[in-house]
């Protein structure tokens, strides 16, 4: 056998892949879930590149109902209604397939198992194939023999696995491969609806045919059987009988084996591009056609049509249509899906029964009356349609982007800046790190299709000298300033003595509360909204690496196009988004909190942190003490030295010498999976789990934090400069980087002691921390108006042993410390919409017992059920969940017909309005307070935030005055009808404060 051939189940690739991703899903810039594409494709290109098959093809189910359910009305009527997501993949994934010239299989009236199963054994009998059934469907076992096996791809960390014989029966513990229909119809299936017969699973199902070879002998056998089993198999036989006729795949589908049409092709490389184009698949367009790879201008696969709008969120589809909006003025899928699991191809070869398919043939009604025709649909030659939404470029645009590089012609810029309501700027730098970069240059725009560009030299007096010139107008407060990222320009300004002043208008953020979760790069912006791809900076200095420039190596004209259309692009987007804002009622919020937050966060990073180098070194050296012992602690347990950090050796020790865990999990790699998920399950089981996990955070902390803190000291003022990100958490938390100050660990003593690094500038100054205090619990309070809740908060009593007495249904006094961990649990878990199954997860307990505790829960605290069901309601009809301010977190699958993904959705739809309202007012407090600080000139500073909690670097004279307004201005931020409270501490370093 020299011939490979794999025959791929594509709808049980596509659900596998839509699941992978449904908790974090790929959306692209026009808001389409390319999750179970990406998935898909990975999975094919797994195939292509590692096991480089001669042949392939691709098999489909289709509308049509099989013969299963004239056999079995009820077959997969069970079923949850196919994800939406799934159902607009679906024509994505076969034009995709026909662009690479692989076959899509499908015949109506039988399933894709069928099919494949009929071509396998066909290519079997040839003598000259090997044959892979590419699924992760266990049903296929029945059909494996000397020449065809089943293939299943690398998944969340399992590697990929080629299952014969052999393996079919070890896995099934049977003597031959026809009894996995046996077993499967005995145990039936509740995803097909297959009954089976009550009361036998997987493992009675085995002994049973191992004991009497297939499920006739055992209903002949049935007397040898005892109680229930024997009266369920005596009068459910027939049903059993059914469940095996139905499990069994087909082998004579009228479908023909070609083996030419079948064989591996050239890709149709135009067609596919353009397709990885709209899909925004770059990374996989160059694995396909390669990392260089440019499709004819012209070349441009056929696009479906977006989703109906009546399952989008609101506002969201008016946003899409202006970029691509259909004739029509409708949103109609180009298929009628009915109630199935996939479509029809539009396009099809039919073939007579018993006949070849060839990429010419086009036959139009079948020979013999009433013969059901075959579809092998084939690839074929067409004409590629012409790009309907061809980009413009700046080879394609007119536009007049000027040099200013004279003292005469900065001063005539910088009068006609003067005389402008409003204009763009941008700022071209040494470096993407604004506190080390130099200023290269300044672009700017007030006029579409107009920008200027200021190049400033090395020298620093000289650099000084040009920045100056324009002084007058970055602090003019009469003049709007519009920027892409304008926190990083405001910074680099600052550091050459300007303050910008004025309205501003950031366009990133700006589309940041339009489309949340979408990605904020001024060029996919671009080419969402204007259709205009701008100039790579890649052109410019290359790829990252040693060979790549700077800004200041690169020709003069080039870097003039480049910043010049930056600022003008930029330009554009604000026109596009001011009015996005204003239909979405978003304009409050921006103006109010994101605009000015941003002069905040960049005061903040400019301040920067003093950190206590010898702090850090003292507490590198205890953990190394501290990682040795641990260390030597594992050995002795073990019984040998081994590499800790290896996950093959720990495997070995843990799976194979202590037998920790019979089933234990493999990674793709054939390795024993060793992550913290499993070793927590562990560590009640063994110690030595226990003392891994503490040998893992021990080494994290040293690596990742206490020896990596020093190197990010700023050479500048010998601070570190954290960059706090607004456009990242689409809940509108800040996040941070450089170092991640939100994963700092704080449970642990040795965690806690990073803490103690961070500390005052001078003598003169103190640490001073203030932190929300159960800010997302107040929140749902307020939002639901539960007096119980409220009466606790507004009176200072203990919300967990509150919480804890009405579920528990015993005095305050009688609640004991278990009751109250309990409540305590629940009480956050409900933010988050905790189920049954994650309550017992959490509290170690039975899943009947976290189900009596949530009943109860609602039954004490009714008003926070119906604020949830109230919440979800009003998620179902506008598209989106919304805070108190009208941050917007769209819900896309809030009226999914799955269930997986509607409860996923329904869940964010409870959480999103108060997470999103407790960032609202961390973010107010945070505007106010600087207001505050800098209309009294204080000495004091802001210097973090992180989660609920400010970080000030307090002068000792003023700590008093501080405190104070802090407080006061914390609570105060959005009135609400709960009382906030707010823990303020001081001292010589943030752990003390904290």
């Amino acid at each position: 056998m020299n011939r490979k051939l794999f025959l791929l189940d594509a709808m049980a690739l596509i659900y596998r892949a839509h699941f992978a991703f449904n908790k974090s899903p790929r959306i692209t810039t026009r808001g389409l879930n390319t999750s179970c594409i990406f998935g898909f494709m990975n999975s094919l290109l797994e195939v292509l590149t590692k096991e480089k098959p001669t042949h392939i093809g691709v098999a489909f189910d289709t509308s049509k109902k099989t013969f299963r359910h004239e056999q079995f009305e009820q077959y997969k009527a069970n079923r949850q209604s196919q994800p939406e997501d799934i159902t607009v993949a679906i024509p994505y994934i076969k034009q995709i397939v026909e662009a690479m010239n692989i076959p899509l299989l499908w015949l109506d009236g039988y399933e894709a198992d069928d099919i494949i199963g009929t071509l396998s054994q066909k290519a079997c009998a040839t003598g000259e194939f090997e044959t892979y059934m590419m699924t992760p469907d266990k049903d296929y076992g029945q059909l494996v023999n000397d020449c065809v096996f089943i293939y299943k791809p690398a998944f969340m960390g399992k590697p990929a696995e080629k299952l014969g014989v052999t393996e079919i029966l070890d896995r099934w513990q049977i003597e031959r491969v026809d009894q996995v229909i046996d077993i499967l119809g005995l145990m039936g299936d509740a995803v097909d609806n297959i009954p089976g017969i009550p009361g036998i699973g997987e493992k009675t199902a085995q002994k049973l045919i191992a004991e009497f070879g297939t499920i006739e002998n055992l209903i002949a056998g049935a007397d040898k059987l005892k109680g229930k089993q024997k009266e369920n198999v005596v009068n459910f036989a027939q049903q059993g009988l059914l469940s095996k006729q139905l499990a069994t795949i087909h082998l004579d589908v009228p479908i023909p084996f070609d083996p030419e049409a079948l064989q591996l092709k050239e890709y149709d490389k135009p067609r596919l591009s353009a397709l990885m184009d709209e899909l925004e698949f770059r990374q996989l367009k160059g694995r396909l056609l390669g990392a260089d790879y440019e499709a004819a201008p012209a070349a441009k696969a056929a696009t479906p049509a977006k989703p109906s709008a009546k399952a989008a969120p609101a506002g969201q589809m008016d946003l899409f249509a202006q970029v691509a909006p259909t004739p029509s003025g409708t949103q109609d899928l180009p298929f009628d899906f009915g109630d199935s699991d996939t479509t029809d191809q539009p396009v099809r070869v039919p073939v007579a029964s018993g006949a070849s398919a060839t990429p010419d043939q086009v036959v139009t009604e079948v020979a013999n009356e009433g013969e059901q025709p075959a579809f092998l649909d084939v690839p074929y030659e067409t004409e590629t349609p012409e790009l309907s939404d061809s980009r413009q470029t700046i080879h394609t645009v007119r536009h007049d982007y000027r040099l200013v590089d004279t003292p005469e012609l900065r001063q005539d810029l910088a009068y006609y800046l003067s005389l402008q309501e409003s204009f763009c700027f941008d700022s071209e730098t040494t470096s993407v790190d604004p506190v080390e970069a130099d200023l290269v240059g300044l672009s700017f725009a007030y006029r579409k299709g107009e920008a200027f560009y200021v190049p400033v030299p090395a020298d620093k007096d000289e650099a000084q000298a040009i920045v100056d010139v324009f002084k007058g107008v970055f602090e003019n407060p009469a003049i709007r300033k519009i920027g892409q990222n304008l926190k990083y320009d405001i910074l680099m300004l600052k550091k050459y003595g300007v303050e910008v002043q004025g309205k501003l208008f950031d366009t990133m953020l700006a589309h940041y509360l339009i489309e949340p979760e979408q990605r904020h790069n001024m060029d996919i912006m671009a080419m969402t909204y204007l259709n205009y791809q701008p100039v790579s900076i890649e052109e410019l200095i290359g790829k990252k690496g040693p060979k790549q420039l700077t800004m200041r190596d690169v020709e003069m004209q080039k870097v003039v196009e480049y910043a010049a259309e930056d600022a003008d692009i930029t330009l554009q987007l604000k026109e596009t988004f001011a009015p996005l804002l204003e239909k979405d009622s978003l304009n409050k919020l921006f103006e109010q909190v994101e605009m000015p937050l941003v002069n905040v966060l960049a005061d903040i990073e400019l301040e920067g942190v003093r950190v206590d180098q010898k702090a850090l070194a003292d507490l590198s050296a205890t953990l190394d003490v501290d990682i040795r012992q641990v260390q030597q602690e594992i050995y002795t347990i073990a019984g040998s030295e081994f590499n800790i950090g290896s996950p093959k050796q720990l495997g070995e020790i843990l799976f194979e010498r202590l037998k920790l865990d019979k089933n234990a999990k493999k990674t793709r790699t054939g390795q024993y999976a060793t992550g913290e998920e499993i070793l927590s399950k562990l560590e009640e089981e063994h110690e030595i789990a226990r003392k891994i996990l503490d040998y893992r955070e021990l080494v994290k902390l040293k690596n990742t934090y206490v020896d990596a803190l020093p190197l990010l000291i700023s050479k500048r003022d010998g601070r570190i400069h954290t960059s706090f990100n607004q456009a990242v958490a689409a809940t509108g938390r800040l996040s941070s980087t450089n170092p991640n100050l939100q994963n700092i660990p704080i449970r642990t003593p040795r965690g806690k002691e990073i803490r103690k690094a961070f500390v005052p500038r001078s003598d003169e100054f103190v640490i001073m921390s203030a932190d929300y205090s159960q800010i997302e619990l107040r929140i749902m309070a307020a939002f639901s108006g539960d007096p119980t809740m409220l009466d606790a908060f507004n009176n200072g009593i203990d919300i967990h042993t509150s919480t804890a007495s009405k579920v528990f249904g015993v005095p305050i006094a009688e609640v004991t410390g278990d009751m109250r961990r309990k409540a305590k649990t629940i009480n956050f878990g409900i933010i988050y919409g905790i189920s049954a199954f994650g309550l017992s997860q959490r509290l170690k307990i039975p899943r009947k017992e976290a189900a009596r505790i949530i009943d109860d829960y609602f039954a004490q605290f009714a008003a926070v059920k119906g604020y949830m069901d109230e919440t979800i309601e009003k998620a179902r009809n506008c598209g989106y969940a919304e805070t108190i301010l009208g941050r917007r977190r769209y819900l896309r699958d809030i009226n999914s017909r799955n269930q997986t993904d509607r409860q996923f959705a329904e869940r964010n739809a409870i959480n999103a309005p108060i997470q999103g309202s407790a960032a609202d007012m961390l973010k107010i407090a945070m505007i106010q307070i600087h207001d505050f600080m800098q209309a009294n000139h204080l000495k004091s500073k802001m210097i973090l935030t992180v989660h609920d909690e400010l970080v000030f670097d307090a002068h000792r004279s003023e700590l008093d005055m501080l405190r104070e307004n802090v407080d006061h201005i914390m609570r105060n931020a959005i009135p609400m009808a709960v009382k906030m409270e707010t823990g303020i501490g001081t001292g010589d370093n943030w752990l003390e404060a904290h």
